[in-house]
């Protein structure tokens, strides 16, 4: 499935001319997908990592990886910048025996990005599915994104892929500015 979505990504403007897409950030070989995006924009796209720790699941995130309650996985904390400013959080997660002892599990850059490193370890996207959520932001969503009080809500997109035989190996949740405007999605159909 292609997901498209304007990325201003909170940045206090709408752009509707720009439209980018998911496959960049599923596809192994791509790089640095958001610079790129970005940059074809003419805007600067950086990310800084927040942490890397292995934790027990939070359940929603064992259940999409299909865990047991309290499983072990990797999360991996990231903060998305547009021109410098906060425009997503982004947290992975990866069961521990996917990520465990690789550099998902360390707070550095990852060469090649985690998407390739994925690939390297046998792990290519069979299925993506997409949820589009708005809540209140949590306290330290709020912080992070530079939200200006805890009444404006945010836009949350959970992502879960699997490999082609049906497992699950990452989950993503990316918390966005409710004010990014618009989401469009589009699929081929087969």
């Amino acid at each position: 499935m292609a997901q498209e979505k304007s990325p201003t990504r909170g940045a206090g403007v709408t752009d509707d001319r720009w439209i980018g897409s998911s496959t960049p950030y599923i596809e192994s070989g791509q790089g640095d997908a958001w610079g790129k995006e970005a940059a074809a924009q003419g805007r600067t796209g950086t990310q800084r990592i927040l942490a890397a720790t292995e934790l027990a699941a939070p359940q929603g995130i064992a259940d999409a990886l299909g865990l047991q309650a309290g499983g072990s996985v990797v999360e991996r904390q990231r903060v998305i910048l547009l021109d410098g400013h906060p425009v997503e959080l982004a947290k992975s997660y990866w069961p521990a025996d996917v990520a465990s002892g690789t550099p998902l599990a360390a707070a550095g850059k990852i060469r090649g990005g985690a998407v390739s490193l994925l690939a390297e370890l046998g792990y290519q996207p069979g299925a993506v599915t997409e949820r589009v959520e708005t809540r209140p932001p949590t306290k330290g969503e709020a912080e992070v994104l530079q939200l200006r009080d805890n009444r404006e809500w945010v836009l949350v997109l959970t992502r879960t892929i699997t490999t082609p035989d049906g497992r699950p190996y990452e989950v993503s949740v990316m918390v966005n500015p409710g004010r990014i405007g618009r989401l469009h999605y589009s699929m081929k159909v087969a």
